[in-house]
């Protein structure tokens, strides 16, 4: 069974930089599709990033700021968050996804506030 566990969320001001990480329970990179997703209040959670064997996507919103990456060795998702804004505070999730599965984890508060 797949655990996710997020961790680095924080507050930060606009323009600051935050690393989020996922420790994954598993060398399970080569199986799933890994994804940050994000949820603000009143809103849909919806995709930041994947990350799969063909490469690397991004929402238009965070495109240029946000990197997504994963380290096998470790069995860990990251997501690099630059020049951060107040519009990217939301509870941040990862998921992993092979159809018809598709595990999350708890989530971590990123909040970009002055």
């Amino acid at each position: 069974q797949v655990q996710l566990v997020e961790s680095g969320g924080g507050l930060v001001q606009p323009g600051g930089s935050l690393r989020l990480s996922c420790a994954a329970s598993g060398s399970i990179f080569s199986i799933y599709a890994m994804g940050w997703y994000r949820q603000a209040p009143g809103e849909q959670r919806e995709l930041v990033a994947i990350i799969t064997s063909a490469g690397t996507n991004y929402a238009d919103s965070v495109k240029g700021r946000f990197t997504i990456s994963n380290d096998n060795a470790k069995n860990t998702l990251y997501l690099q968050m630059n020049s951060l804004k107040p519009e990217d505070t939301a509870v941040y999730y990862c998921c992993a996804e092979r159809f018809p599965d598709k595990y999350w984890g708890h989530g971590t508060q990123v909040t970009v506030s002055s």
